[in-house]
């Protein structure tokens, strides 16, 4: 058995390494490479990723994947080698329900769609992308079709990343959500505005740069492993275990923008640093589902970098970078600055309290888009009505509006935005729970230090990577199911207190 394990290992670390070429391609295209690469670029990232599905669709993998399953029985459920084994199981059965020449047609299609978009938004020409859109609906439906006997067309492509969620599931947590929610949001829109005007002002890109490099690296990213580059679209990536990557952008009028974003993406970037090396290789060696991984760059970014006792280490090193913009400015305003609830157009620059309602809005668009009762060409239209009625406020433009994400444009529709508003349940979850196993956290955030918090999250969280599905994963964490209730309470407390509620 360990023989034929090892020959699984070895199939499977073939499989790890073309994605991951697929990835670093992917990262090339979104920071240094020329617009004239594209097409060619699409070729690229097709051959790999068809060269990735055909090797783990080998013949050799099921029959390996059968032989070994009487050994996965005899072993704990939490042993590296049954978890080995399961996701490899779950890989190879998603894999070989879809055809390579279709995966390749797809992947292919999502890089050139890629760059059309980026040329698109500033331009605020959806005229340019919505023809690259209608064939990627076609595409999302076609590969939902590989996996017949489902509720919703949407579960197939739900499912791919968030084993055991449901379209079904999702409208049910997201109604008790909005629920809760909209009270909140109102109560705070009947207060007088809060000031941000100190976050608007001229700040130098280098030196905004460093200093948020500065605070990731007290927060505990790795830059032996790691580095940060600039973008369109701030997201992280990984090669291996031993280099991964994030990106941001940079406006000079918006001190925010940046520094958010970098905390952000490194909180997905210490999760991917934190899985246990030996996992190295394998479906093991990476984040379990989009939720978990969102839970972790906005636990970094929100209740940790967004909180008081963050401020109170590092407001003053801000201010000796900016003494000009900062130096009158008192810790409280700027806390509240950063923390300022107002109904916005961008979902990435959403506060915490209207942010769901976000993704709701596209969570409810693509059912609609899959079920076929929305026409691409109907969509932004219908993305201003469902603003203007959920936010009370419209975007003039298409860059502001149908075209401000670029999920739809390197990806597929249906199954991507779900994980955001998950992740921010789950943040208060993990972190309620590390709370309640070290009560001296918030203390330490105050002294700038935050090996303790990384350390839990490291053991119960991050080391695991994906032998256990998410479901497990919170259980044996916080000894309860997903629930709603961390998150709320966590909400009502910080805005209570802030807005006087």
């Amino acid at each position: 058995m360990k023989e034929k394990l090892d020959e699984l290992k070895g199939l499977l670390t073939e499989v790890y390494d073309l994605e991951h070429v697929g990835a670093l391609l992917h990262w090339d295209q979104s920071t240094y490479m020329p617009g004239g690469g594209a097409a060619a670029r699409g070729r690229q990232s097709s051959i790999v990723e068809r060269l990735a599905h055909e090797k783990m669709t080998d013949s050799r993998i099921g029959r390996l994947l059968e032989q070994l399953q009487p050994y996965e029985e005899s072993l704990p459920y939490d042993s590296d080698d049954a978890g080995l084994i399961r996701a490899a199981r779950r890989k190879f059965e998603k894999a070989t329900k879809v055809p390579s020449s279709f995966m390749s047609k797809l992947i292919s299609h999502q890089a050139e769609t890629y760059q059309v978009w980026m040329e698109a938004r500033p331009a605020d020409d959806f005229s340019k992308v919505r023809p690259y859109l209608e064939k990627t609906l076609e595409y999302s439906r076609e590969l939902a079709a590989y996996f017949p006997g489902y509720e919703h067309i949407a579960d197939p492509l739900i499912d791919y990343d968030n084993e055991g969620v449901t379209a079904s599931t999702l409208r049910q947590l997201f109604g008790e959500l909005r629920e809760q929610l909209m009270p909140l949001v109102q109560a705070v829109a009947e207060k007088e505005p809060v000031d941000d005007s100190c976050l608007k002002q001229w700040y130098p890109e280098t030196a905004q740069w460093d200093f948020g490099l500065d605070v990731i690296r007290q927060l505990g990213y790795d830059f032996h492993r790691g580095r940060q580059d600039k973008t369109h679209h701030p997201f992280m990536t990984k090669f291996s275990l031993g280099d991964v990557r994030i990106t941001t952008r940079v406006r000079e009028n918006d001190l925010g923008e940046a520094l958010f974003s970098t905390i952000h993406e490194s909180g997905h970037a210490m999760y991917e640093q934190g899985i246990s090396m030996d996992f190295e290789g394998t479906p093991l060696a990476e984040g379990v589902s989009p939720g978990v991984h969102e839970s972790q760059s906005r636990l970094w970014e929100n209740i940790v970098g967004r909180s008081r006792g963050f401020w109170e280490h590092f407001y003053p090193k801000l201010q000796k970078v900016f003494p000009e913009q900062l130096g009158s400015v008192s810790l409280d305003t700027f806390h509240r600055a950063v923390n300022k609830v107002q109904p916005s157009l961008i979902r990435t620059a959403a506060d915490e309290l209207t942010y769901n309602l976000h993704v709701m809005i596209r969570f409810d668009l693509e059912l609609a888009l899959l079920e076929g009762k929305l026409d691409i060409k109907d969509l932004p239209e219908v993305w201003r009505e469902r603003y203007r009625s959920d936010l009370g406020i419209a975007p003039k433009d298409d860059a502001d509006g149908v075209l401000q994400d670029v999920h739809w444009h390197m990806g597929i529709i249906g199954g991507m935005f779900q994980g955001y508003t998950l992740g921010n349940i789950l943040s208060a979850q993990y972190y309620e729970a590390g709370l309640k196993a070290h009560p001296e956290i918030p203390d330490q955030i105050r002294e700038g230090k935050f090996d303790t918090l990384h350390g839990w999250l490291k053991e119960n969280i991050y080391r695991h990577g994906s032998k256990f599905t998410a479901q497990e994963l919170t259980e044996r964490a916080t000894g309860s199911p997903l629930t709603i209730d961390p998150y709320i309470r966590y909400l009502k407390n910080k805005f209570g207190e802030m807005y006087s509620l």
